[in-house]
């Protein structure tokens, strides 16, 4: 498994490292999605995301939870998006092994307003806006649901990544499409797609199904994946090479 971004220090040992990206309207309306959090193939957390259609927009919310020897992680995230997926306003609450961190975000003007509290201290940064950021906390499938679906919107191309580690930043996403991989979805066998995701250096594998729905990520924190319930990817004999 190729490792993902690592859990980023946010003035507790471990937090939550956040990635903005866009995807395409109609998939991801309606949708929901319950993960199985796993290392090294063993199960250590649950993950779960809504999208809604609302006025003017989209609704968007996550929940994660993961339970292991060395993290305790827990999570809450709503989003407002706009009819594109865009985002327009976000609130993270979360606890990493007994620290409590919050993160409130929005465009504002040409930059992206993001307030982060942790451990009784507070910090403000703006960071430069882009309209097809995604808001990614670690674990955070509706995050990367968002991603693929402003992805397919997009051809992949001008997407970013907000990450409120430190003081902050915004980082470019870079998206490579590898060949069709094969799997089963609730017994019943499927086409997969495969892209990856870098971001600041760092690799995340996006599998999806033929509606942009996400299956599956393998994560930068090393040995994790997201799973979908019900679905099993058929791994490859040798890492296949990007498509041109």
């Amino acid at each position: 498994m190729k490792q993902l971004r690592g859990i980023g220090v946010l003035g507790c040992g471990v937090t939550l490292g956040l990635v903005v990206l866009a995807v395409g309207v109609g998939a991801a309306a309606g949708q929901v999605g319950t993960f199985v959090v796993s290392q090294n193939g063993h199960a250590v957390g649950t993950a779960s995301y809504q999208i809604a259609a609302r006025e003017g927009g989209f609704a968007s919310s996550s929940t994660v939870k993961v339970s292991m020897q060395g993290l305790e992680y827990s999570l809450s995230k709503t989003e407002e998006q706009d009819a594109s997926h865009h985002l327009q306003h976000v609130v993270l609450s979360g606890i990493v092994n007994g620290s409590v961190v919050s993160v409130v975000g929005k465009p504002d003007g040409a930059n992206f307003l993001l307030n982060i509290s942790a451990n009784g201290r507070s910090s403000t940064a703006r960071l430069a806006g882009h309209a097809r950021a995604v808001f990614l906390p670690d674990f955070d499938a509706g995050a990367l649901q968002t991603l693929l679906t402003l992805a397919a919107a997009q051809k992949g191309r001008d997407l970013w990544a907000v990450i409120p580690k430190q003081a902050g930043s915004v980082q470019a996403i870079q998206l490579a499409t590898y060949a069709d991989e094969q799997g089963t979805l609730d017994g019943k066998a499927i086409t997969v797609h495969h892209l990856a995701a870098t971001i600041a250096g760092e690799e995340t594998d996006l599998f999806a199904g033929s509606d942009d729905q996400l299956l599956q990520a393998e994560l930068p924190q090393p040995g994790f994946a997201l799973v979908r319930r019900g679905f099993v990817l058929t791994p490859p004999k040798r890492a296949p090479a990007p498509q041109q």
